[in-house]
């Protein structure tokens, strides 16, 4: 049945009835519009349950068209009294709000002067489209309102961040301030360089930050055709480089400095008003922060080539020392002397010493310091062992200089005669053509573009048997029954006779352990890819140091320790269980027949480590110079050469004459 559409008054009286009805309603929640959808009615509920009930007691009218008579009907209700599948019409209004909300709202719609902004001020206002504002709730647009807000904050620390990185690199100019307090002050930033500090080098790390940002602009310039600027971003770079030259802090600047740190900020500022994009700066400084890292490498391993070379060099000085002492001991008749203290030589009671060097400035060092730290020198005795090359200049040496009260027996390596290529392994090796063919063929790499790895193995260290004699120590003194080794690259500082008495519960070697964590144990020594070592021994056991070894001989030789050597040696005639050297060997042969010794016995790493520490150093009893860097070299580190200085002989007419000094 049709309805006949109402007419417009009756609407109006219809709404202003809905009106005063909603007013006088105690409830300060009653929704002027409801939304009936299950998932928000849940929601509400969970929020406020007495929120809830109020609502259910809000009073509605209801106006409809009698379809009998035509006239306009009107019905009162409770919310509570509807169904779920009710819904209100009015399709702009589906959020809840009280009716004072309401006609807040409606005043302010019809009032165009009437602004949010007593509510939200200008810096926290949001921009709403029309066709949603009408949608979200009060909360909502809170919401969206403190969104956008930490947006803001977000972007402008960003921001803040950025120009404050940007001001750091691109900085320059000057200002004078109190007590020799210069500022670099530049368009993009403040740069301080403090005379009174003469450590600070800030105005050194401005210039070179200047000429890395110069460089970057200069390419970018170059790209872009802007030739001039590219010519004098160039030109500023090459000026502060010469002010820079060789300086590593601000006292070592040339006095021009400064004013080419405040040119080079001008030139800059220019460049960065004419040429900045992040995106192909970052990428101009990423591609040289690569090449340069690439050169970084290849200079590593130069410098690592070179250092090997100039380790394995005899300087000038040494080189002289043994010339001259090997001529006056023949001219001088000292050929015709035999060695004194025959019987010392052979008493097993002694404190005895095994030295296998051919160097006699080292070996003299090695020598003074342990009688000069000794409670009874007397009842020492040190066995120098050498080669044929410096026999004459070690026994000249120690018969002008002999220590006061200690013994000294030097001996050539040529003159054991049971030292020969039947009996011992790595003399066998040497005659192969393998191992003639990897040390002495000429086209054989090793080259600066190698680096220093096959120098290194080519040491000739590796070819002398004064390196491996130290596994023969029963055939070369069958009448001792211990013996401590010492290399000759050690000093000692400490008494060391209490190592006669430690008992090293039935082990054949006692030696300090290097293993720290994961560090020198045995995997870095030996090849556990190959069965042999990998079935025989641990990947984890602990490595241990050569050049301070207290030996028990006669356990040596119930075990055959010497046998065991050998085996080994001939199973790695191809070098496949270890590379060259003696320690590998020797932790296969000593393999759980070690018995640890104090650290503080032997204190190593002054070769190579720059940042051992010193109280360690000093409170060792022997310290140990392992590595390239032997204290008789230039490329000693200078913080520990004192250590080994203060027990040469420099005022020896000798080392005067070879211009060995301090």
């Amino acid at each position: 049945m049709e309805t006949n559409p109402l007419p417009l008054p009756l609407i109006l009286f219809v709404f202003s009835l809905l009106f005063s009805a909603l007013d006088s309603s105690d409830s300060k929640s009653s929704p002027l519009l409801y939304d009936c959808d299950q998932c928000h009615r849940t929601k509400e509920r969970d929020v406020s349950t007495t929120r809830s009930r109020d609502e259910k007691d809000v009073g509605i009218i209801a106006t409809y068209s009698d379809s009998a008579s035509g006239h306009v009907r009107l019905a009162r209700l409770k919310m509570r009294d509807l169904s779920d599948s009710w819904i209100w019409e009015n399709p702009t209004h589906q959020y809840q709000k009280t009716s004072r909300e309401f006609m807040e709202s409606f005043q302010t719609e019809s009032n165009p002067n009437h602004s949010t902004d007593e509510h939200y001020p200008e810096q926290s206002r949001v921009q709403i489209p029309r066709s949603s504002s009408m949608t979200m709730t009060p909360m909502k647009i809170k919401r969206r309102v403190m969104r956008q807000d930490r947006r803001k904050a977000r972007a402008a620390e960003l921001t803040r961040e950025d120009k404050e990185n940007d001001d750091h690199i691109v900085s320059a100019a000057i200002e004078h301030t109190e007590g020799f307090d210069t500022t670099i002050k530049g368009k993009y930033g403040i740069w301080r360089r403090e005379y009174e500090n003469p450590n600070s080098d800030s105005t050194l790390k401005l210039m070179q930050d200047q000429i890395i940002m110069a460089k970057a602009y200069a390419n970018i310039a170059k790209s872009k055709n802007k030739i001039v600027l590219y010519e004098a971003l160039i030109k500023h770079s090459r000026d502060s480089q010469q002010a820079i030259g060789e300086a590593s802090s601000d006292t070592e600047l040339h006095l021009g400095a400064l004013d080419r740190a405040k040119a080079m900020g001008h030139v800059l500022s220019i460049a960065k008003d004419q040429l900045y994009d992040c995106l192909l700066v970052s990428r101009k400084l990423r591609a040289m922060l690569q090449s340069t890292e690439d050169k970084v490498n290849i200079q590593k391993k130069r410098s690592a080539f070179l250092i090997q070379l100039a380790a394995k060099t005899v300087p000038r000085p040494l080189h002289c020392l043994p010339l001259q002492l090997a001529a006056n001991y023949y001219l001088q008749g000292y050929h015709k002397k035999g060695n004194l203290d025959k019987e010392k030589i052979e008493d097993p009671s002694l404190y005895h010493y095994a030295i296998f060097s051919d160097n006699v400035l080292a070996a003299s060092v090695v020598v003074n310091s342990t009688v000069q730290n000794a409670k009874e020198p007397e009842k020492h005795v040190f066995h120098i062992v050498t080669d044929k090359l410096n026999f004459a200049a070690m026994r000249m040496w120690f018969l002008i200089n002999p220590p006061s009260k200690a013994t000294i027996e030097v001996q050539n390596v040529d003159d054991f005669k049971w030292l020969n290529s039947s009996y011992c392994s790595v003399l066998r090796q040497l005659e192969s053509a393998r191992i003639k063919e990897y040390y002495f063929k000429a086209n054989h790499p090793s080259s600066l573009s190698v680096g220093s790895d096959n120098l290194k193995y080519r040491n000739p260290k590796y070819l002398s048997m004064l390196n491996h004699l130290r596994f023969y120590l029963p055939e070369v003194y069958p009448k001792l029954n211990r013996i401590l080794f010492l290399d000759d690259d050690i000093v000692v500082q400490r008494d060391l006779t209490p190592l006669w008495s430690i008992d090293l519960k039935g082990m054949v070697n006692g030696a300090v352990e290097t293993c720290k964590e994961s560090f020198h144990r045995f995997d870095k020594y030996l090849n556990f890819s190959n069965p042999l070592i990998s079935n025989n021994f641990s990947p984890e056991a602990c490595g241990w140091a050569f050049g301070m070894n207290m030996f028990d001989l006669k356990e040596w030789k119930k075990r055959n320790i010497t046998g065991i050597y050998h085996r080994w040696q001939d199973m790695n005639e191809d070098r496949t269980l270890w590379k060259l050297g003696t320690l590998p060997p020797g932790l296969i042969t000593f393999y759980n027949l070690t018995y640890p010794l104090d650290r503080g016995w032997h204190v190593l790493g002054l070769g190579y480590d720059p940042a051992l520490n010193l109280t360690e150093i000093e409170n060792g009893a022997v310290i140990h110079y392992n590595g390239n860097y032997k204290p008789w070299l230039n490329l000693a580190v200078s913080k520990y050469k004192s250590y080994w200085s203060r027990y040469v002989m420099f005022d020896n007419p000798y080392l005067r004459v070879c211009n060995l000094s301090e």
